[in-house]
């Protein structure tokens, strides 16, 4: 348990430019089965608003990903994209 103190003034704030990082890795994170569990909706999800981001990479990730799920899966991916931009 942290029993430290943090000194606000002094943080540094998560750029903004991180963000498509994060997004990737969590792309990965479920495409890999990091949890013991692979999801490829999620996968496809995270790679998809990675790339929206500005990450590059993601794109051939997610049609990799893609080549591997239905029709109904990849659009419930994809909505649920545009759910988390709506709400982010």
């Amino acid at each position: 348990m942290f029993q430290g103190h943090i000194d606000l003034d002094m943080a540094t704030p998560v750029a903004a430019s991180a963000i498509p990082d994060v997004l990737f890795e969590r792309g990965l994170y479920w495409a890999s089965g990091r949890s013991g569990v692979v999801n490829l909706v999620a996968a496809h999800k995270w790679f998809n608003l990675a790339a929206l981001k500005g990450r590059s990479d993601a794109i051939p990730l997610r049609r990799e990903v893609a080549e591997l799920m239905s029709e109904v899966e990849i659009a419930t991916a994809q909505r649920e994209a545009r759910a988390w931009m709506t709400a982010h």
